[in-house]
């Protein structure tokens, strides 16, 4: 038996998805558009972090053999040469017997080795009291500590979050070669849809379906354009994609994929390069995917919480897998179901769940329908049932795929 007639596993399916997403282009961003995107090349550091012996405390500069003997019962008065505020690059050298107050992060004089802090002092402007002793070495800050020039300071394959891109901006670099965010069409088809805000006439449902999907895509990083939803006309359809072929790396639809009449986007693609197929597994056994026009495309079940779930098992690793991420999978975990569930022969059910921070007890949210999207937004995980496992009593353990 072939893998279309005994339907595809959600492995197998899964595969096909993502090849239809290769590793998306090298391009170099600015660091504000870098955030969650991952670096496609190791970065070298062109400057030292410092790039100069300075200050780590507000206090004087001194060396430390002046000092050596200061108490608060004994303290040492050293005169205070010069102010050293940061930013100042005429700093003189520091003679011996001699002080000079400093600013955190001003350069250290030649000649200094050690910071006094000013909580240890009288705070003197012409002449200090200095009330104890330090080491030198004590509160510098030593060029290349940090970074020395001509270090790798991020490796291929980083995923970019803030102390990532405040280090790049630390050694001067004003943009970074990331992946470059997928670009990927969401268009939602079906005559009884209606925008949100829109009046409602009978009969009539609310589109929910490309604001799920575009929000999805954005999360993880991607670009998100949502086309009009089209009624349940072929010509319409191919119309609409065929303006924006070209300006996508992918097209996500929604509906009109099962095997009853008025299956909009089964009736457009599947003599266009789209092969529809059975995923074995439910919510989301129909499922469409191929390229339509040279643009790759994937064609999801119409019911809300089929397209979420869609989304999940297939779309998501495929999509961060194209970005550069090594790590595509959500976390797992495995919990004790609080109520018995069934499910049916031959197929992977996912159920909604709710597991606590432990993940000792799951409690199944809803039922099995894939219209019940209030059970998936209450979720913060999939209970995910094998193919063989008809029944799960409560009490049984069972595997956890979290969404939080």
């Amino acid at each position: 038996m072939n893998a279309a007639k005994r339907g595809l596993t959600p492995q197998e399916y899964r595969l096909e998805v993502q090849a239809l997403v290769p590793p998306l282009p090298v391009v170099r961003l600015p660091l504000a558009m870098c955030r969650g995107l991952v670096l496609a090349e190791d970065v070298t550091a062109g400057v030292s972090l410092p790039p100069f012996d300075n200050s780590a405390m507000d206090g004087y500069a001194v060396r430390a053999s002046d000092v050596v003997s200061a108490t608060a019962e004994n303290p040492v008065r050293l005169p205070v040469a010069d102010d050293i505020p940061a930013g100042r690059t005429d700093v003189a050298p520091l003679a011996p017997g001699t002080s000079q107050r400093i600013m955190t992060g001003a350069p250290l004089p030649e000649g200094a080795d050690a910071i006094i802090q000013v909580e240890l002092t009288d705070g003197g402007t012409e002449n200090v009291r200095i009330d104890a002793s330090v080491l030198p070495r004590t509160h510098v800050r030593f060029v290349g500590e940090d970074v020395s020039s001509g270090d790798v300071i991020l490796r291929a394959g980083t995923v970019l979050h803030p102390p990532q891109l405040g280090l790049a901006a630390a050694v001067g670099l004003a943009g970074l070669p990331v992946r470059r965010p997928p670009r990927v069409l969401v268009l939602s088809t079906g005559s009884e849809l209606v925008p949100p805000g829109d009046p409602l006439p009978p009969g009539h449902i609310y589109e929910s379906n490309s604001v799920l999907l575009a929000a999805a895509i954005e999360e993880i990083g991607g670009k998100a354009v949502v086309l009009r939803s089209v009624p349940d006309d072929v010509a319409t359809f191919r119309a609409v994609v065929a303006e924006h072929v070209g300006e996508a790396d992918l097209l996500i639809t929604s509906g009109g994929v099962s095997a009853g009449a008025y299956e909009v986007v089964k009736d457009a693609l599947s003599d266009q390069g789209v092969e529809f197929v059975q995923v074995a597994m439910q919510p989301g056994g129909p499922q469409g995917r191929g390229s339509f026009e040279g643009l790759s495309v994937v064609a999801l079940p119409g019911n809300p919480v089929s397209a979420a779930l869609s989304f999940e098992l297939f779309l998501r690793p495929a999509l961060l897998s194209a970005m550069g991420h090594s790590r595509t999978d959500r976390p797992r975990a495995r919990a004790r179901a609080t109520a018995a569930m069934t499910s049916p022969p031959g197929r992977v059910q996912y159920r909604r769940g709710r597991h606590d921070a432990g993940h000792v007890e799951v409690v199944p949210v809803g039922g099995p329908g894939s219209h019940l999207l209030a059970s998936f937004a209450a979720s913060n995980c999939l209970i995910e049932i094998p193919v063989g496992v008809a029944e799960v009593a409560a009490g049984d353990e069972v595997d956890l795929v979290l969404l939080d």
